[in-house]
């Protein structure tokens, strides 16, 4: 009898276990109608949407190439609402990789969506001419600005020894315009007006491709996101309008890239998937 009771225990327990389970992995992205959209990454709300594990492939098609794989895979997790929707994108680094310099690349991710819909989708290498895509980047240094850290010589190498910068000299009145006229002369990239030599205070960019070697900056940043470090690697949620087409009634197609800087990838050297189908439905 006592075998029995244990055995009903064991069985009511596993049953109780599996209520709570979250939603089983699907083969495409499901996005699920929400009120709000969390900006966190650890927010316990992205439990409600199922996740999608996309298998992510070599750039290996144009150049420069990636040759040796990294990462395998990308854990993926929608929500929509209005007309906005958030990805959260999960995966595997041991290490961070967020701090700029000479042969030093940051970690990244991004999500790619076509312009327009479509009864085809463009390349999912970045589109083609007449057939653009919206793509939205982040990368863990912005995020590391973001998040408070200095861009000075001494806030990046706390080592590092400055004698003297001719914008700190004491004949310089500080915010004079003589002094800003001096700064700007040693931050090139700024008075050049390079926005990525720019203080950054948004840790991702909007970016417009019509194929490979066509990558610019969107006219404005609309998105919005950030990431954290998790126990074995990184959790990015970007928030963005939602794509053209996508509702209960009709799906759409997402296409996703991971960057590991720590094994040189950059630029077109990345690993990445094709076009993913993207469906969207209530919440349970």
């Amino acid at each position: 009898m006592r075998t029995i009771w244990t055995v009903l225990l064991v069985v009511a327990l596993g049953a109780g276990a599996a209520c709570r389970r979250p939603p089983a992995p699907t083969p495409d992205v499901v996005a699920v109608a929400t009120a709000t959209l969390p900006g966190d990454p650890l927010d316990r709300a992205w439990q409600a949407a199922p996740e999608h594990v996309a298998a992510l492939l070599l750039q290996d098609l144009v150049e420069p190439r990636l040759m040796t794989p990294s990462t395998a895979a990308v854990r993926v997790r929608a929500l929509v609402s209005g007309d906005e929707i958030a990805l959260r994108l999960e995966w595997a680094d041991v290490e961070a990789d967020d701090r700029p310099g000479p042969g030093q690349f940051p970690d990244g991710c991004a999500v790619q969506f076509p312009q327009k819909a479509a009864a085809s989708a463009p390349d999912p290498q970045m589109g083609q001419l007449g057939q653009g895509v919206d793509i939205t980047f982040w990368r863990a240094d912005w995020q590391a600005t973001v998040n408070g850290r200095g861009d000075t010589i001494q806030e990046l190498y706390p080592n590092a020894t400055v004698d003297h910068y001719p914008f700190d000299a004491r004949s310089l009145e500080r915010g004079s315009d003589a002094q800003r006229d001096m700064a700007t002369r040693y931050a090139p990239a700024v008075g050049a007006g390079n926005v990525r030599g720019a203080w950054r205070t948004s840790a991702v960019e909007d970016l417009v491709a019509e194929g490979p070697g066509t990558l610019s900056p969107a006219a404005t940043t609309v998105s919005r996101g950030g990431g954290v470090r998790t126990a074995d690697g990184w959790a990015v949620v970007i928030v963005r309008p939602r794509p053209e087409g996508l509702s209960l009634q009709a799906p759409a197609t997402v296409a996703f890239a991971v960057w590991q800087g720590g094994a040189g990838e950059a630029g077109a050297r990345k690993m990445r998937t094709g076009w993913v189908p993207l469906s969207m439905r209530e919440a349970p």
